[in-house]
């Protein structure tokens, strides 16, 4: 009995008041979700939930009253919609994912792209493990097939006999975006890389920064990789010598992720790649397994810092723009860690100059993201602000060195106005 669905048959299995879980990025099933639009009058009371979707859809504008789109973190093809109030946003730190799904949904469904089977019958989710990959053998799993997508190791595989059934859709895979690295970009690595040592593990955030940091990481040796979103710029660093993994203290000699998203090169370098192992977020993100890596390091980014230290890195300007990812779940991790050291990066300024991104108090509306008891340093093209165990005095006169010189003096009258400093 063939297990490969046509549209009706896709429709059929999805019942009233189902909730559909879909991964994030590349997980996201082009073809099963075309058939849940074309199809929306034989559904009722579909919910989809998704972290990052990468396309608009008539759903997710909230154009078809039999399908609603439940945000887990804003993307693109969702940010307007949710900032007009016509979507839901949940808050989250990215390990607890699957656990409040497990909670808050039925678990009807897990539709997600996965690779075509091979001669054992297992098919795997490629660039995914994410928060989809715990629940196999638990959870109905409808899969859309894409030649494109690489065949990854790790606790990403399923068997056709966990599966309800399979549709075909080959498409190349979306590709990042990546922003020109920049002169501040440059600096503010270059304060970073003072601190990465030899056997250090990295866990590298996405954007011109990070990109910045791995580009002058080729001369490192023994590095390994634990980190939420695997990035482009791995695959250069381990052709350069740099990353090895073999001073690892979980997953030895393995590159950790549990999402891939860059350019076709990446997606290259870990088909059929034994040395990627694509886990459930459950694991990777999970503070308690992260501070196992003695030696972890983990880079992120923010949009602007008060002088207490607090971190508003999903919204601009007090409007959601994304949603706390995993930046908490590495910021306390490295804190229970033997060695572990974080940082969160940005330029000093916005708006070409005219906005300091250090503040005596965030925008109105802001969401705190990392606060003051997780931060560990604060990263400009200034220097690094090291913010961990120092008193809130310190706090504010580390962060003032670190704004735009042309800021400074503002700062420290309202630093001393508002009784930060004597």
């Amino acid at each position: 009995m063939t297990k490969r669905l046509n549209s009706e048959e896709v429709v059929n299995l999805i019942e009233a008041g189902a909730d559909i879980i879909v991964p994030i990025a590349n997980g996201e099933p082009i073809k099963l979700l075309d058939i849940l639009e074309e199809r929306a009058d034989q559904l009722q009371g579909v919910k989809i939930h998704q972290m990052l979707a990468l396309r608009e859809r008539s759903y997710i504008k909230g154009e078809l009253e039999q399908l609603k789109h439940v945000s887990y973190f804003l993307s693109g093809a969702t940010r307007k919609v949710y900032q007009q109030a016509k979507m839901d946003l949940v808050p989250n730190n990215f390990h607890e994912m699957p656990r409040l799904l497990q909670k808050a949904t039925k678990m009807s469904m897990i539709m997600t792209v996965a690779s075509p089977m091979d001669e054992h019958g297992y098919f795997t989710f490629g660039t995914q493990a994410d928060y989809v990959a715990e629940f196999v053998g638990k959870v109905p799993f409808i899969l859309e097939v894409n030649e494109h997508m690489p065949r990854t190791f790790g606790r990403n595989q399923i068997h056709i006999s966990q599966i309800a059934g399979y549709v075909e859709h080959h498409a190349p895979l979306a590709e990042e975006k990546v922003s020109e690295i920049s002169e501040i970009d440059m600096q503010i690595a270059s304060s970073i890389i003072g601190d990465i040592e030899d056997g250090d593990t990295l866990q590298i955030g996405i954007g011109s920064v990070p990109n910045a940091v791995i580009s002058m990481l080729k001369d490192h040796r023994h590095l390994g990789i634990h980190t939420e979103m695997l990035p482009d710029g791995v695959a250069d660093l381990v052709n350069s010598g740099a990353i090895d993994g073999t001073r690892k203290f979980t997953n030895p000699g393995k590159i950790v992720a549990t999402f891939a998203y860059g350019s076709k090169n990446l997606y290259d370098f870990i088909d059929g790649n034994p040395a990627v192992e694509m886990l459930p977020v459950s694991v990777v993100n999970d503070p308690r397994e992260i501070a196992k890596e003695k030696n972890i390091v983990s880079i992120n980014a923010t949009t602007e810092v008060d002088l207490y230290g607090q971190c508003a890195s999903e919204t601009v300007g007090g409007k959601y723009y994304s949603s706390s990812g995993g930046q908490v779940d590495f910021a306390r991790g490295v804190r229970f860690a033997e060695n572990g050291k974080g940082y969160i990066c940005m330029p000093s300024t916005a708006k070409s100059g005219s906005l300091s991104r250090i503040k005596l108090n965030l925008a109105p509306q802001s969401v705190v993201t990392t606060g003051k008891n997780d931060v560990d340093n604060i990263v400009t093209e200034y220097g690094i602000a090291r913010l961990h165990g120092v008193s809130l005095a310190e706090r504010a006169k580390r962060l003032i060195n670190v704004a735009h010189p042309k800021f400074r003096e503002e700062l420290m009258f309202d630093a001393k106005k508002n009784g930060f400093l004597l």
